[in-house]
């Protein structure tokens, strides 16, 4: 045990349900704040690389520093939670996130565009700790409510989701004085966002759940030597379900950055009207976020396989749709929507999968490993999309990105035959030879595989 551990006091069980509401109540109030956040910068952050670079050909490349910010800063964060747990990690994350922003601004100042995609790269550690955030809420959980956790923290990223591209413009024009170009002012706004969610979680996401939960953790699961990355990576390779988990958010994500990101270019060569496009935009962020509840509760019942081969046929509905939807702008944004649901279905049911399939010792590393794979393909699939686009077209892009779901729904099948239907049995045996979820791909955890479904995470019920 390290002297972390050893330092962090004892929970009691029975204290187990209001530390579960307290803990999820200030990562939704993070979560806000951190949306926000990143949705005021990231609006604008197009036109101020195309202001700086002076050119349309590198604007591009804001976004896609982030998303590769977000991917590299993933690994450090989750050694760093994996060593000292969930709250210096991601108020780590947030104080690099108000840094990079600041550096944004600076580079906007001065006209310095590499310094400006360095700051967007660091502007991409506040992604990172939103997404590590849905983790967080799961490390208390009952095993039974796993999904719906996780999937109330991706909610509360609707409301900053919305919130934040309207007061990017009243965020441009108050540094209108200060000779900051008004594109930079939602960086300027961003920053002292970012240092407010990391002041939040730095005084009330106490105790660590992480922690927490390692101490509640049978005693085999707790050696410091089962927590490194390389032991994340053991444990995802040891697990079916677990390499079907890290596939399912690669894929979800991949395919729904692919798509999405060319879209309103699409629209725009059909001639939609900006208004529509961020109408179609709205649509689609609302299909992310606002029903991850659901997907949340309908991972908890009917399991998380069966929700992971939902996710799949959204998808391909939704590229159907935007597929063949030609100059039909309605067909479009149906398209968008479910486009939303699905990448909502495969995020919250393969994050909870991956959570169920590994020992607790394992979890940080693995599902920092997962967040890695998720933005690294992801941002291989925002950079191709254009190239397939411009040599071929929207619709061939759809087909591209569908052509991906097939080894996801294969996996799927082969998963489930792998391992029976019955409700109960061995289920897959993680990197320590224990076993770690129950057949049906619902919550049962880890340990003996003797603890009730309802039992939280080390806690034995008699």
């Amino acid at each position: 045990m390290t002297a972390v551990e050893r330092a962090a006091a004892p929970v009691d069980a029975a204290l187990l349900p209001a530390l579960r509401r307290r803990t999820t109540g200030v990562l939704v109030a993070s979560q806000i704040l951190g949306g926000l956040g990143v949705a005021t910068g990231i609006a604008l952050s197009a036109v101020l690389a195309r202001q700086v670079s002076g050119t349309e050909a590198l604007s591009g490349l804001a976004p896609t520093a982030t998303v590769a910010g977000t991917a590299v800063l993933s690994v450090p964060m989750a050694a760093l939670m994996t060593a000292r747990g969930r709250r210096p990690g991601l108020v780590l994350a947030y104080l690099v996130g108000a840094l990079g922003a600041c550096v944004v601004v600076v580079a906007a100042r001065a006209g310095n565009y590499p310094l400006l995609l360095c700051g967007m790269a660091a502007f991409g550690a506040a992604s990172s700790a939103n997404l590590q955030a849905r983790f967080a809420a799961a490390d208390l959980a009952e095993p039974a409510r796993r999904a719906r956790a996780i999937s109330n923290v991706v909610w509360a990223t609707t409301i900053g989701a919305v919130l934040g591209p309207n007061i990017a413009a009243p965020a441009g024009r108050s540094v209108a004085g200060l000779g900051i170009p008004a594109a930079a002012g939602p960086f300027l706004w961003a920053a002292g966002i970012f240092v407010l969610a990391a002041v939040l979680v730095a005084v009330l996401l106490r105790p660590d759940p992480l922690l927490t939960a390692r101490a509640l953790a049978p005693q085999e699961e707790r050696s410091p030597q089962a927590r490194s990355l390389r032991a994340g990576l053991a444990a995802v390779a040891a697990s079916p379900r677990a390499r079907l988990a890290l596939v399912t958010v690669a894929v979800s994500h991949t395919a729904m950055v692919s798509v999405m990101s060319m879209t309103p270019l699409d629209l725009t060569h059909h001639g939609a009207s900006i208004d529509l496009i961020g109408l179609v935009i709205s649509g689609h962020i609302a299909g992310m976020y606002a029903f991850a509840p659901l997907m949340g509760r309908l991972a908890d019942r009917v399991g998380r396989l069966s929700v992971v081969g939902l996710a799949a046929g959204l998808l391909a509905v939704a590229m159907f749709l935007a597929g063949t939807a030609g100059d039909s702008h309605g067909q479009t944004a149906a398209g968008l929507f479910v486009l939303g649901l699905g990448w909502s279905a495969g995020l919250v049911s393969g994050s909870a999968l991956l959570t169920d399939a590994v020992p607790q010792s394992a979890r940080a590393a693995a599902q920092g490993i997962s967040d890695l794979t998720m933005n690294t393909s992801a941002g291989f699939g925002g950079a191709i999309a254009g190239l397939i686009v411009a040599q071929a077209s929207y619709a061939w892009l759809n087909v591209a990105a569908a052509s991906l779901l097939v080894p996801l729904a294969a996996l799927v099948l082969f998963t489930r035959s792998g391992t029976g239907s019955g409700r109960t049995g061995t289920g897959d045996k993680n990197a320590t030879g224990n076993r770690t979820v129950a057949e049906d791909g619902r919550g049962n955890d880890g340990g003996s595989g003797t603890a009730p479904e309802d039992s939280p995470p080390g806690v034995r019920q008699t």
